[in-house]
Formats: structure tokens, C-alpha cells, sequence
């Protein structure tokens, strides 16, 4: 057997926080290796000699692994398998853990051989916006298409089910401190001491930060162990929540902060009865923004080989991890940051050939140190250019003023297989942006730094450039102190910020690029993952996108899964070389949550499946089942389609004969509905008639008790929301209905306007859409039904009208009418308490049983209610006006109601938008299929315009003989008796229609007062 050693060539023998005595398997690309407790999937691989990892996005060309953390561009991959399955997982985040399998991405047939890889080859065509100019102005794009989508993007989502559960949580707090580093520890402590609720928050599965990368000192001893100290007082604390492997992905209005917690991504699978990850709402008061910074690369020819990486990340494989990630090392980079990396790979043993310093002069202590330890330093130099393919093999060495003033300079060849870039490092302002907090360039840093807020929150540390260990701890428990007073709770005295030994460093260089050799059309890449070089950005500019967001999407700069973390601020300097002005007046792009890619599976939470759509059943569901009903989902309900009787078998036919029969029974005698599944809600309160004027687009103050109205609701923007009747049961007391699909929305609508609009209203609304059993009763015998139910209820015209509400009693139950009509026949509703439906409905049937009734499901609701042109949510999707839907007569101009503003605007008014009308076959028997769009000739050459569409169809109806249709049309009432055709492309159908009146049965209503 192999001793590990052996098995991991660039193992360092000791230190680290990886555990040797606890050895993993895991395999990537299908071939095995070991790796360590403490090791995650990049380091695990580097210590294995695995240099390459993955392809980038548009040529394919060979990538390594580049960071070390959330900002890793290139080693994306595809984790697990089975419904496990995640792609573009970042190899730098995922802790390894036995049997782990990932594979490589974007790449065919395999990671070495890349046949994709001809894209180079192609690389002077594939510029930045070439999908516009090369294929969208050829016939045939979506030929093109097809093949430009298969070749580019990165990993593959599954289509096998996630196995897994997530959870959701909410969280209180005082202080909200996001990142465990040095200054979020500080302040956490500090605050927490206080006796707040403080919650600190870090993606990590240890805090520390980058404090576990570094060989810094803290009183005297390790960092770390200052570190352990502090979270061990934390974790004492009750009022201190720790949440490790828990990434704070948003920052949300009311100081809101979402996150997600790991639980279970460090494991093969979740143990039983366990989430994999839960999703946070954090509800804070104050929060403290300890992100750290990120690490900028630096721009320069073949820039890109694996091999290269960033300098702090280098060290924290050599000190976290117990890695080398080369066996010789160049370093590149434009501050004293680079000495420090070189120092940290020699004491891992690398052999350090050189540190390239594009600045010239000076001396600090860390440069002393490395000459101390005889490695040679380059002053005034640059990389500019890089050797080998799928792994680097060296770099050219030149003069950068040589190289600035466009002579060919001297060039110096250095063999490496590893390259540390460090350009300076740029703060996290990702969290503090979420809330439109505009970034402030920092030309001491070259970068930006958090400006003001608008939120309660306050960056510290090296959030906002300070990136001394000594500064970020006092920094942090200024903040914690200050937080904490600033809310009240007594602070003692502040203990001493920890003493720390920090050599003084060298002045900082502002370098955006390094110039290509003279002659040379190299490659400088700035967005490593989406293969966005600096000619890119310079093209771009000579083409008029002067703009940081118009840059971004014409080139993808920062587009990838990365969010531009290593590339956005040196491709926003070259555009603001490019247009000769200051990064400043350039900016940046629009910092959006998420922060890291969050899987949709932690947003959903346990509402998944029938816990996102449970179902629901009327309690009249059973002897729905018992007597026949073939049910179907309508919203979140099973209501029934059709009944079978005795001797009938499901089947198309039986369907048909079904439907007829329900319709036919409801026009010629009676037939009953289960309407159970109508919002219903309770409003009551001595404003309630006020706040229904206001609600409604209809006046309600003269509404008398016992009667009901007919009402339509308007969103804010004007469009109409939901119709239905509400009934004055009481001087204070009203009962409303509402359509099924839009119960849920319109009791938000309700409560958000007493609530935020008119909290000086006294009204109070509860649902009670489960609390009441409904049945519906129409039909010429209709009446006869009723009155031999409630036989001491007189149910003539003059006693019980139309839209008569009264209270009654169903054999001891108690039990509210209404005089209501959908189908337009007359027609009753009787409503009781919701544990006698099912008694209630039994006796609605056996008093029925003379006098024709029958039940009738959704296909006859649906017929009856199109033969009357009464619209439903097919209608009223959000998209149309009151006016628009026919009610536009309804809406009063003596009253102000929601909506009423926009719905009077040019545009919602303008007589040519789409209105509703019926719609018949012209060969009176070809079904008109709902979601066709209407046309003026089929045969019209695209772009064909459109005239509207259909929104409902009945493909029968029995009692005109013809299939009917309700749908949308341009001009639609001025157009009756015209045609138009119904075009379906999906299935190459198309049907001339007669447009009609929406109303093709009974239209003078006579049917209704029976």
C-alpha cells in the first residue's frame, strides 16, 4: 500500500488544521484519491498533483483552481450523483468528506481532451457580442442556436427529484454580525457581553476568517488561538446565536438579512430525519458587515494557465491546508502582500525562484525578510507572458517601463509551475449594495469601499479597506460597543484591542494591466470563467458601451457564477482607461442578492409537493366520490368534472353524454353545485361600508340588509383583481365571496389596505372559506327545490328578490340563502356551518329528487357560465381593466376607489385594447382551443399581429347546438359580427370565428326571475 505521502506528492509532512489520522476517499473524473478530514475538494485535489479542473466558458481553455474561497471562477464542479446531483458547485467551498464523487464540467469527451477546444482557434471571431453579430442576422438562428447553447454555459441541472429536505427559519436579533474574522469576532463579543441578542453569522465550518490563512500573532501567541478563545466566550453566552456554514446571501429590507445554513453539505447524505440545508430570515436591528475583501488578480498576458492563482490563496493551502500548490513558485504582485506570500511557501518548503515587484525603490520589512532569506527580487518588472498548456511551465520576465513605452524590452524566462498573483484587495460590499448603498472608490486601495447607508448597518475591518489585523480588531470592537449602546444595553469597559506584530508595509501600486509585448496579440483575460479578456472591454468601449451595466451584459463581464468577485473592479478600470476617466466617475455594477448561488430547493423549504399544494377537499368530497364525480384539481382544490351514473364506464363518450345531461338539467329543471371552494370572507366594523366603497369600484353605502350586490376590485395599477358579491348581513356586518383561485390574494389585498392605507378604519376581515359548507341550486325548478327545504321561508319574487340574502333553518341547521345566479337561470346558494355539508347536501338531493335535480361538476359550470359571458380567472388574469372585462359602467365617478387613478389613465381606457366577446366556429362545429390567438389571416408571413386571444371555450354547448368560446379581442365589442381566426401553431390549427356578444343565452335575462 501507498503511504500517504505518496499518495498526496504535495502534502506538507505537518501543521495545518487538517486531520491525518482521519483519511477520505473520495474521486474526481472518476479516478480515486485521498484526502483529509479538514480538507476541502481544491485542497484535497492540489495535494493529489491535480492541477487542472475545468474548461472556461467560451473557448474551453484549460482552468485550474484559483482562490480559495467564494470567489473561485474556474474550479466549478459536478457534485454527487443520483438526485444529489448540484453542478457548478465551487471545489473551494465543498468540504470533503467520504465517497464524495465529482466530475469535471464543460468539457467533451473529457477534462484533457476537450474537442470544444477548437473554439480557440476561433477566438478572433468569438468576441464580445459575436452571437449578435455573427448569427442573429442570418436565416436561420435558431439553427445556430441550438449548437451556441450546447457549447457554451457550464454545468447541467438533473431532472431526477432532490431527495433531500430543507428547512426554513426565522431569527430575532438585536446585532447581526456577518463574518467570524478578526473584526466580526471582536465586535460580536463586544456586543454580545452587553447582553444583546446577537447572531454572528459565517460560510466557514470554523471562525477565524482569514486569520486560519495566516502566521499572524495575537498577544503573543497564534492567532487562531485568540480566535478559539472568543467563540469559546460566545458560545457560553445565551443571547449569542453561532451559525457556522451558513452563508448570508442578502440583505433585505427592515434590515433583513437572508442566509443559508449548511447543515448537511459536509456529509455523504443527510442522517435521517435531517434537512440538508435551512434557509434564515434574520430580523435585525443593527447589523455589522464583517465580509473581509477579496483578492484581485492582476491583468497580463496568459493570464490564465493552471497554475495560477491568487497569492492569499496560495498561502492558505501552504498554512491551512498543509498544501503545496506548486513545487516552484514565482510571485507576482503589486504591494508588500507579495513578500508575505513568498515567505509563507518557503517555510512550506516550495522553492520560491523569484518575487516579480512592478514597483521600483523602497524598503519595509518584509521585503527585508525575503532577502534575508535569498530570494531574488525583481523590481520594476512584470509578467508578460506564460508557457505550457494544461499546466503552467513557466513565465517572461520584462521591464514594465520598457514595456509602457512600446520597446521591446529584455525579456527573462523563470520554469514555475505555480504563479501567486496578488493585485490588492477590494472590499465585500456585495450585502451593504443590497440596499442600494453606493460604493466609493478609494484610490489609497484602489478599490471601493461600503458609502452611505440607508439601512442600519455599518461595514467594518477589511470591509471597508482596513486590512491590518490590529485595525480590523479594534475596528470591530469599536462597533460591537457602539452598536450596542446605540440600542440601549449598558457596555463595560472595554477591554484593550490584543496586541499584534505587523511589520510596516511598502507603499501600494495602482496596476490595472500589463502591456503585451510589442508584436504580441496576446491574451489578458479579466473574467477568468467567461473568458473576458481586456480587448473584450476595449472593444466594447469603441462600440459605445460606455456603461458598467451595459459593459456586463455586452461582454458577461462578472455574469458567471463568480458575480465578478475577482473581475468586476479591474474590468471597470479598463473601461475607465479606455474612456479616459477617473474608476470613480465609472462605478461599479449593481450588486443583487443572491451573494453565492443558493440552491432553489433552501428558498422553497418544505413547501414542496403537497406541502407548496396540499390538497384540498369540500366536505361534501366523499359522496362526490361515492355517487360517480370524476374530480379534478382546480386551483388547490378536487372539485368534481363530471358524475358517471350506474352503467357508466369513464371514457371520452361517457364524458360527453355526462356533461350534456348536467347542462340540459340545470337549463330545463334544477341542478346542484358544490361552490364550497368560493372565498368567503367576514367583514365587519362600524367603517365596514366605507371601506367596501373604497375597495370595490361600485358605491355600497346604500346597500340594505338582507341584500346582496355584485361588485369588481381593482389592483393599485388599475387592473381588475377578482369580482364576486358581497352581502349585508347587519348594520356592521358583511359577508363577502370571492372566485376560488383568487381567495388567498384578495384577503392580502384586504389586509394590506386596512393594515398600511387606512389603519384608522374600524374594520376587522377574518376568512372563513373553510368554515362554511356551500351548495348551489339552479334552474327553472329551482324554486320549487328551495321551498320544499324550507317550507316556512316564502321564496316569491316579492318576498325573497334577486340578490336576497336571508338566515334559515335546514331541519335544525342553521343556514344563510342567497339569491345568487351563475348560470344565469334562477338560481339559489345556501351556506352552512362546515360539519353539516354533507348532511346538508343529502337533503338538498332527496328534496330535489321530484323535481329533476341532478349534480353538476366544473365541465357544465363551465358551459353555463361562457353561454352567459360571466368571466372567471380565465378573464380576469391581471392584465385587464374593469373596462376591458365589460364593467366599465359599473365604476363610479362620485367615489374614490383603489385603483381608480390608473384605470382612468389614456392607455387603461383607450377603446382598442383587447375586450371581451363571444366567439363561435363559422362552420358552427370546429372546437375553438383555449389560448389561441386571434388573428386577422392566418396566412399573413411572420411577424403575424395580434389581435387578442381566447380565454375560455365550452366545446359544446348543448342547448345552442355549438362549441362557444369567450376571448379578448382588439376593438372587440365594435366588431361584432365579424370574423377573426383562433391560429393554435403548437398544433397547426385555425379556426374563423364569428365574434358575438359575450352573452349568447338568454340575453335579455329573462331566466333569471324565473
Amino acid at each position: 500500500m501507498m503511504r500517504g505521502k505518496e499518495q498526496q506528492p504535495f502534502r506538507i509532512s505537518s501543521g495545518g488544521e487538517v486531520e491525518r489520522t482521519r483519511p477520505l476517499k473520495f474521486s474526481f473524473d472518476g479516478k480515486s484519491y485521498t484526502g483529509y478530514q479538514g480538507d476541502t475538494l481544491a485542497s484535497a485535489l492540489l495535494a493529489n498533483g491535480v492541477r487542472l479542473v475545468g474548461r472556461s466558458f467560451k473557448y474551453h481553455r484549460p482552468r485550474g483552481i484559483y482562490s480559495a474561497g467564494p470567489e473561485e471562477p474556474n474550479a466549478l464542479v459536478h457534485l454527487r450523483s443520483g438526485g444529489r446531483q448540484e453542478p457548478n458547485t465551487r471545489a473551494t467551498q465543498i468540504e470533503l468528506f467520504a465517497g464524495l464523487e465529482a466530475k469535471s464540467q464543460n468539457r467533451w469527451p473529457n477534462l484533457r481532451f476537450d474537442l470544444m477546444g477548437v473554439n480557440e482557434l476561433a477566438s478572433r471571431f468569438l468576441v464580445a457580442g459575436f452571437y449578435y453579430k455573427t448569427f442573429m442576422g442570418l436565416p436561420g438562428w435558431h439553427f445556430y442556436e441550438h449548437f451556441i447553447r450546447k457549447a457554451a454555459g457550464m454545468g447541467a441541472a438533473e431532472h431526477i427529484p432532490d431527495p433531500d429536505t430543507y428547512d426554513n427559519m426565522h431569527g430575532h436579533a438585536d446585532i447581526v454580525v456577518i463574518g467570524a474574522g478578526p473584526a466580526g469576532l471582536a465586535a460580536a463579543r463586544q456586543a454580545g457581553e452587553s447582553g444583546a441578542r446577537v447572531f454572528l453569522i459565517d460560510e466557514n465550518d470554523r471562525p477565524g476568517g482569514r486569520l486560519r490563512a495566516e502566521r499572524e500573532t495575537v498577544d503573543g501567541r497564534p492567532a487562531m488561538d485568540w480566535a478559539d478563545e472568543t467563540v469559546a466566550a460566545l458560545e457560553s453566552m445565551e443571547n449569542v446565536t453561532l451559525l457556522t456554514r451558513t452563508t448570508a446571501f442578502g440583505y433585505y429590507d427592515g434590515d433583513t438579512i437572508g442566509a443559508v445554513e449548511r447543515i448537511s453539505d459536509h456529509l455523504l447524505a443527510p442522517a435521517p430525519h435531517t434537512v440538508r440545508q435551512r434557509r434564515w430570515l434574520i430580523h435585525a436591528k443593527k447589523v455589522l458587515l464583517a465580509t473581509g475583501a477579496t483578492e484581485r488578480p492582476l491583468v497580463f498576458d496568459g493570464n490564465d494557465r493552471p497554475g495560477i492563482m491568487l497569492a492569499g490563496a496560495a498561502r492558505t493551502y501552504a498554512n491551512r491546508f498543509a498544501v503545496q500548490a506548486g513545487k516552484q513558485a514565482v510571485i507576482f504582485a503589486n504591494s508588500d502582500d507579495g513578500y508575505r506570500t513568498a515567505l509563507d511557501l518557503a517555510n512550506a518548503g516550495i522553492e520560491v525562484r523569484g518575487v516579480i515587484d512592478p514597483r521600483k525603490g523602497g524598503q519595509s520589512a518584509l521585503k527585508s525578510m525575503v532577502t534575508d532569506r535569498g530570494i531574488d527580487i525583481l523590481e520594476g518588472a512584470a509578467v508578460v507572458r506564460t508557457h505550457g498548456y494544461l499546466g503552467l511551465a513557466g513565465v517572461d520576465i520584462a521591464d514594465l517601463d520598457a514595456l509602457r513605452s512600446g520597446a521591446m524590452p529584455e525579456i527573462r524566462n523563470i520554469p514555475c509551475d505555480l504563479l501567486a498573483v496578488g493585485g490588492g484587495w477590494s472590499p465585500n460590499v456585495h450585502l451593504h449594495s443590497h440596499q442600494s448603498g453606493k460604493p466609493v472608490y478609494d484610490p489609497g486601495i484602489a478599490a471601493f469601499v461600503p458609502g452611505a447607508s440607508r439601512m442600519n448597518d455599518r461595514s467594518i475591518g477589511a470591509a471597508r479597506g482596513r486590512f491590518g489585523l490590529g485595525a480590523c480588531l479594534a475596528d470591530g470592537f469599536e462597533a460591537g460597543r457602539e452598536a450596542a449602546e446605540e440600542l440601549g444595553f449598558a457596555v463595560g469597559v472595554a477591554p484593550g484591542t490584543p496586541k499584534t506584530e505587523e511589520p510596516a508595509q511598502g507603499p501600494f501600486m495602482t496596476l490595472w494591466e500589463v502591456p503585451a509585448l510589442p508584436g504580441r496579440k496576446g491574451r489578458s483575460f479579466v473574467d477568468l470563467q467567461d473568458d473576458v479578456a481586456a480587448s473584450d472591454v476595449e472593444l466594447a468601449e469603441r462600440e459605445g458601451y460606455v456603461s458598467v451595466e451595459h459593459l456586463k451584459r455586452y461582454t458577461t463581464l462578472g455574469m458567471g457564477t463568480d458575480q465578478g468577485k475577482t473581475s468586476n473592479i479591474n474590468g471597470h478600470a479598463l473601461l475607465a482607461e479606455a474612456r479616459g476617466v477617473d474608476i470613480a466617475a465609472v462605478g461599479t455594477t449593481t450588486f443583487r442578492p443572491p451573494y453565492t448561488p443558493v440552491a432553489i430547493g433552501a428558498f422553497a423549504g418544505r413547501e414542496r409537493g403537497r406541502h407548496a399544494h396540499p390538497v384540498r377537499r369540500t366536505p361534501m368530497h366523499d359522496w362526490h366520490l361515492e355517487n360517480g364525480a370524476q374530480m379534478i384539481e382546480a386551483g388547490l382544490w378536487m372539485r368534481p368534472q363530471y358524475y358517471l351514473q350506474d352503467g357508466e364506464t369513464a371514457s371520452r363518450a361517457a364524458m360527453d353524454k355526462a356533461i350534456t345531461r348536467e347542462t340540459l338539467a340545470v337549463r330545463n329543471a334544477a341542478g346542484i353545485s358544490d361552490v364550497s371552494t368560493l372565498g368567503k370572507i367576514d367583514i365587519q366594523g362600524t367603517d365596514a361600508a366605507e371601506f367596501l366603497n373604497r375597495i370595490y369600484i361600485n358605491g355600497w353605502k346604500t346597500l340594505p340588509v338582507g341584500k346582496a350586490r355584485y361588485g369588481v376590485m381593482l389592483r393599485e395599477d388599475g387592473v381588475a383583481l377578482d369580482d364576486g358579491t358581497t352581502s349585508r348581513i347587519g348594520e356592521n356586518h358583511y359577508f363577502m365571496t370571492t372566485t376560488t383561485a383568487e381567495a388567498g390574494p384578495v384577503m392580502q389585498h384586504l389586509e394590506l389596505h386596512l393594515q398600511v392605507h387606512w389603519p384608522d378604519l374600524d374594520v376587522k376581515v377574518s376568512s372563513v372559506t373553510d368554515a362554511w359548507a356551500a351548495m348551489a341550486i339552479a334552474g327553472p325548478n329551482s324554486r320549487a327545490v328551495l321551498s320544499a327545504l324550507f317550507p316556512e321561508t316564502d321564496f316569491s319574487n316579492d318576498a325573497f328578490p334577486f340578490m336576497g340574502v336571508r338566515d334559515a333553518s335546514l331541519g335544525g341547521i342553521p343556514a344563510r340563502i342567497f339569491r345568487i345566479s351563475f348560470s344565469g337561470e334562477m338560481a339559489y346558494e345556501i351556506a352552512v356551518p362546515a360539519d353539516y355539508g354533507r348532511t346538508a347536501w343529502e337533503r338538498c338531493i332527496e328534496a330535489g329528487a321530484g323535481h329533476g335535480l341532478l349534480p353538476y361538476g366544473m365541465e357544465a359550470l363551465g358551459i353555463l357560465r361562457i353561454e352567459k359571458g360571466h368571466v372567471t380567472v380565465s378573464e380576469v388574469d391581471g392584465r385587464h381593466t374593469a373596462t376591458d372585462l365589460g364593467f366599465g359602467k359599473m365604476m363610479s365617478s362620485k367615489k374614490r376607489f383603489v385603483g381608480d387613478a390608473l384605470a382612468t389613465r389614456e392607455c387603461m381606457a383607450d377603446p382598442s385594447r383587447p375586450r371581451l366577446v363571444g366567439l363561435t366556429p363559422v362552420d358552427g362545429k370546429t372546437k375553438i382551443r383555449a389560448g389561441s390567438v386571434l388573428v386577422a389571416d392566418p396566412k399573413t408571413p411572420p411577424p403575424v399581429p395580434k389581435l387578442g386571444h381566447v380565454s375560455s371555450t365550452a366545446y359544446l354547448s348543448p342547448n345552442l347546438g355549438v362549441p362557444l368560446s369567450l376571448g379578448m379581442l382588439k376593438n372587440g365589442p365594435e366588431r361584432i359580427g365579424e370574423t377573426v381566426w383562433a391560429v393554435f401553431p403548437l398544433r397547426n390549427e385555425a379556426v374563423e370565428c364569428r365574434i358575438t356578444s359575450p352573452v349568447v343565452y338568454d340575453e335579455e335575462g329573462a331566466r333569471l326571475h324565473g
